[in-house]
């Protein structure tokens, strides 16, 4: 069986005069993911532009689902000072039928992998 991880890619558009406050606020992020027992990568990077993006990967769709209801909290706080440009889901047919509910109304674009990735 290839890779069956599931990605989850959020970009933020940061407010004007906001960056250094969104960037503190992923230490509370951090904090809130490192423990989560289905969390395999989590990490931000930021544009010039201050656009934030975090790169996130889950051992399944319900793991995806698990971190989502753990940050729901700083996420409603990170949309105060950032806009949600774009979010996309990748992951097994299997595993988007398991996120697309919640995912979608968050505009949400989903990819299905393909069944030949590679993991080590």
């Amino acid at each position: 069986m290839g890779d069956t991880t599931c990605s989850l890619h959020p970009y933020f558009k940061i407010h004007d005069g906001k960056v250094d406050e969104w960037k503190a606020n992923t230490e509370k992020f951090y904090e809130v993911t490192k423990s989560e027992p289905g969390m395999v990568n989590y990490g931000f990077s930021f544009s010039d532009d201050g656009v934030a993006h975090c790169r996130e990967s889950y051992k399944s769709g319900a793991d995806v689902l698990t971190h989502l209801g753990n940050v729901d909290g700083l996420l409603k706080s990170a949309l105060g000072i950032s806009d949600l440009l774009r979010l996309e889901f990748h992951g097994p047919p299997s595993e988007v039928k398991v996120v697309k509910e919640a995912l979608a109304p968050l505009g949400a674009q989903f990819f299905s992998l393909d069944g030949n990735g590679i993991k080590r």
